[in-house]
């Protein structure tokens, strides 16, 4: 793995607070908490620090047993954007500082993805956040309002995030479009030059725009579209989006996810 093109600090915050897995960051995977497993993640990308986030006292002992350092926060934030910006606060650091998001449910994050996308923002300067994307083909997720698309201009800059298939592929796709229909089995992939990018929920930031964020007002496409990196676009922030080959192991959301993460842990 390439050394970062500059130093940058991997926060992972970690809401014990889980509907679908209750106590998910504490639960186990091979003896080892799932938020010690992406810290651990965290600090083979060449991050100079790793710091683990969390409203909750039992998650921050459990980082200091494994030797991660750990900050106590807000129980109120209502995204991991606001735990950071409350971490950048609490720690004073520069504004030139990059700072990387690193949910505390990913503990298959591959550390090199980790440190290009803070390397990403390093190289484009005229951006407050750099996050990632992958090309997607199959029209079932291209469909899937699950599945969060991104289209890029000629920079490599989002021009917008939305859960809606974008671009639209009208020549292929309308044939087997309409209000009343929809031909999935027969819709063919976007040609090209229509790729269409599934964004990857990792995020790098300036600790500039981090202080700026929790006074940022809502606005009214990020409440349409449930997106919060869409606030700050609204309000006039670029996004730079590195485009990877491939789709990163998936994260950990549900019981049959966790299944899955620890059998792969499993001598």
């Amino acid at each position: 793995m390439a050394a970062p093109a500059q130093p940058f600090i991997a926060v992972v915050p970690a809401r014990l607070a889980s509907t679908r897995l209750p106590n998910k960051p504490l639960a186990d995977i091979g003896g080892k908490p799932m938020v010690v497993r992406v810290a651990e993640r965290a600090r083979a990308s060449g991050a100079q620090q790793v710091l683990i986030a969390s409203d909750a006292q039992s998650v921050l002992d459990a980082a200091r047993e494994h030797g991660f350092e750990a900050v106590m926060t807000r129980a109120d934030h209502p995204s991991g954007t606001d735990r950071l910006a409350e971490v950048a606060e609490h720690f004073g650091w520069s504004d030139e500082l990059i700072v990387v998001n690193v949910q505390g449910d990913e503990p298959l994050i591959d550390p090199a993805l980790v440190c290009d996308v803070a390397s990403h923002l390093a190289a484009h300067p005229e951006c407050a956040i750099a996050t990632a994307a992958h090309p997607i083909t199959a029209p079932d997720e291209i469909l899937n309002p699950n599945v969060v698309k991104v289209v890029l201009d000629a920079r490599g800059v989002a021009l917008y995030f939305s859960r809606a298939p974008i671009p639209w592929a009208r020549d292929a796709w309308q044939p087997h479009w309409s209000p009343a229909h929809l031909d999935l089995a027969a819709m063919p992939a976007p040609p090209a030059p229509a790729t269409v990018y599934r964004h990857i929920g990792l995020y790098a930031y300036r600790v500039k725009f981090l202080r700026s964020y929790p006074s940022l007002a809502h606005s009214p496409i990020e409440q349409a579209e449930a997106l919060e990196q869409l606030r700050a676009m609204w309000h006039g922030e670029r996004i730079a989006v590195l485009v990877t080959a491939e789709a990163p192991a998936p994260g950990v959301d549900t019981p049959a996810d966790l299944a899955r993460v620890q059998a792969l842990f499993r001598p």
